[in-house]
């Protein structure tokens, strides 16, 4: 019977969603338009509007700025905190729950100004408070958060200068709270406060002994740095009860880690933490609040299970359990319900940033140049690895899967033997080359049939090679992906446009540093974690850019950024669409050389200057004409004017 070919359909962008996942992880800010370009949904009014990327992009090009940039998008910042909030509020009235939910993000997510700004504005209905673990950041709290009704909590180590801002807040009629994440710092704030006449709003820190999930789940339970045990913890509460100022304990605070992918182990510790909670209140502390830290985790992959880069619940399952787990432990103790605070800061500022980057080049991933002449006297390896390519050129119907492991065991045993004897030096350099185009011919040919002889590679180590390419974008993992580089943290990454057709390469993703770290190898698609991703053939002579975004890129990503092959912060813009009409606000101007230069001790002036001094020393030398001098110390002062990132 004759083998019919396979019947094809037009590509969709129903198939693009369901291939790079953006429907799981974009929580419904993030989808695909009918012209086959990412979307992002923005508020106009009151209702929510697509917006292209590509138009976002194209209207910054026309009006000068080039890529890589960051855009960052308010609306979506505005909907985490009202989904958070409401998630609470709506799971308290559900509950019936007495006390209130009060959270505060904590600043270190995401220091930047505009975050911070944002947040306070948006919050404020909701009381949304602050988070600060070092001086700066509570200075920076203190000049944005004016909410009486807010809380600013004060985690970290304290110096006297520390407390003293924090209890001159308090004075002014702010909810400021100081958390003791170590007995020692108990003396400090107690004398303070007693010169200056204050009486402050303690918390405590307490390790819990409840495991946590996930690849922060070190930072909380006993192998926390930061934080009371038990003992500790009674010494505490002694030694206010012993200065008459029990009462100045109000809330007890842990930290379970950040992105927790199992809700069982959030309602562990929500139990754990509720049960210290109420033996406080026994012991005479006057209390009234519960702060359960971060930990509310987004799904980075899309695949929505108990991983590291997903979760296994949402935030309306979250705020119920959070709710039925310290009411079912309240009621038994016969405690009132205290309010609540969450420290939630990835999954409120995530969403709000996209990388958007282009594709400078690309290495392909090309099987062999076609025929192949041998002479009679090649070695026998280059002989058996043409009889091998001559195997797919008869006739493939009969071919089984059998045939096609074997083929595949054989090719690679001929290859290393080549190799070894081009290293022994029985294989001259031309003949190891006839070698290697064979074998990737030979590879391309296998990956083709797999499917058709029902094989799924498992036994084929080195396939997950075979017809990748390098595309090679315009950005570096180590400024804006950090945790790529460092915790191989997963990001949503996929075209920007095209998306109408169906891609045909398999690629990993080089940044234009010139470190082997530099690079993107694991992707979340087709609902899998895989090794390379499915992208179209940019079309470079048409000089059309192929945009590759990367998303949830808003928490951390910024603040931990470093200086790698000394390429500086992109260039950034916040985007919001107003009666019909895209909007570009902030527009900052990404790092440029002499800045980055700067930074590492470097005098812009007094580099200019020694090249000038360079430049004469060649005229002089009649090497270079005066001419030529102004030419070339032009070039050079504009380098150091320019952006640290290729440019067009």
């Amino acid at each position: 019977m004759e083998r019919r070919p396979p019947k094809t359909t037009p590509w969709t962008i129903d198939d693009s969603a369901d291939l790079y996942g953006i429907r799981e992880w974009g929580h419904g800010y993030f989808d695909i338009s009918n012209k086959g370009e990412v979307v992002v949904n923005l508020k106009d009014g009151k209702k929510p509007k697509p917006v292209s990327l590509s138009e976002i992009v194209k209207g910054l090009r026309e009006r000068g700025t080039q890529l890589p940039v960051l855009i960052r998008f308010g609306d979506l910042l505005r909907w985490r905190i009202d989904e958070l909030n409401e998630g609470f509020h709506s799971a308290i009235r559900e509950g019936k729950y007495q006390g209130v939910y009060r959270g505060v993000y904590p600043i270190k997510v995401n220091q930047q100004q505009e975050v911070i700004e944002e947040i306070t504005r948006y919050g404020r209905k909701y009381h949304y408070g602050l988070e600060a673990g070092s001086k700066p950041e509570l200075i920076a709290a203190l000049a944005y958060m004016h909410d009486p009704e807010a809380y600013i909590v004060c985690n970290g180590y304290k110096d006297e200068e520390f407390i003293d801002l924090a209890l001159n807040a308090q004075k002014m009629g702010l909810q400021v709270i100081l958390v003791l994440e170590m007995p020692s710092e108990l003396a400090l704030i107690l004398e303070r406060s007693k010169k200056m006449g204050v009486r402050p709003t303690l918390g405590v820190r307490f390790r819990l002994s409840a495991e946590s999930a996930g690849y922060w789940s070190g930072s909380g339970g006993d192998a926390s740095v930061f934080g009371l045990n038990i003992s500790q913890l009674m010494g505490v509460v002694d030694s206010l009860r012993d200065q008459g100022m029990l009462d100045c304990l109000r809330m007890l605070h842990y930290h379970q880690g950040s992105q927790i992918p199992n809700i069982r182990a959030i309602r562990q510790a929500v139990t754990e933490a509720t049960r210290v909670y109420c033996g406080l209140v026994h012991e005479g502390a006057r209390m009234g609040i519960l702060d359960l830290g971060g930990g509310l985790a987004i799904s980075y992959d899309g695949l929505k299970g108990a991983s590291s880069a997903s979760s296994n619940y949402g935030t309306k399952e979250y705020c119920a359990d959070v709710i039925e787990a310290i009411t079912e432990v309240t009621a038994e103790a016969g405690v009132p319900h205290p309010d609540i605070i969450t420290e939630s800061g990835r999954a409120v500022v995530a969403y709000y940033s996209v990388l958007v980057i282009n594709i400078l080049d690309v290495n392909r991933f090309e099987p062999g140049r076609g025929n192949i002449e041998l002479k009679k006297d090649a070695p026998q390896p280059l002989h058996n690895l043409a009889e091998l390519r001559e195997e797919y050129k008869k006739d493939t119907k009969k071919l089984t899967r059998e045939r096609v492991q074997e083929i595949y065991n054989d090719a690679v045993y001929y290859r290393d033997k080549l190799r070894s004897e081009f290293n022994y030096g029985k294989v001259a350099l031309r003949e190891r080359s006839q070698g290697e185009e064979m074998y990737w011919d030979i590879m391309t040919w296998i990956s083709a049939n797999l499917e058709a002889v029902g094989h799924d590679g498992s036994q084929m180590e080195r396939m997950s090679t075979v017809m990748t390419d390098y595309y090679y974008g315009n950005f570096s993992v180590f400024q804006s992906l950090p945790d790529l580089w460092a915790i191989d943290q997963i990001f949503p990454v996929m075209p920007i446009h095209r998306l109408k057709e169906k891609p045909t390469r398999n690629a990993v993703l080089s940044d234009i540093t010139c470190d082997s770290d530099g690079k993107i190898d694991k992707f979340a698609h087709s609902g899998e974690i895989c090794g390379s991703l499915p992208l179209h053939d940019p079309d470079f002579e048409k000089g059309e850019d192929y945009m590759l975004g990367i998303f949830l890129v808003g928490a951390y990503q910024e603040t931990l950024g470093d200086l790698h092959n000394l390429l500086g912060d992109t260039n950034v813009v916040s985007v919001s669409i107003e009666n019909g009409k895209l909007k570009y606000r902030r527009e900052q101007e990404g790092d440029s050389v002499s800045e980055v230069l700067s930074y590492v001790e470097y005098d812009p002036k007094d580099l200019s200057t020694r090249f000038r001094n360079l430049a004469e020393s060649a005229v002089v030398s009649k090497r270079i004409s005066a001419a030529e001098r102004r030419e070339i110390m032009g070039a050079y002062d504009a380098g150091l004017r320019g952006y640290t990132y290729f440019e067009t």
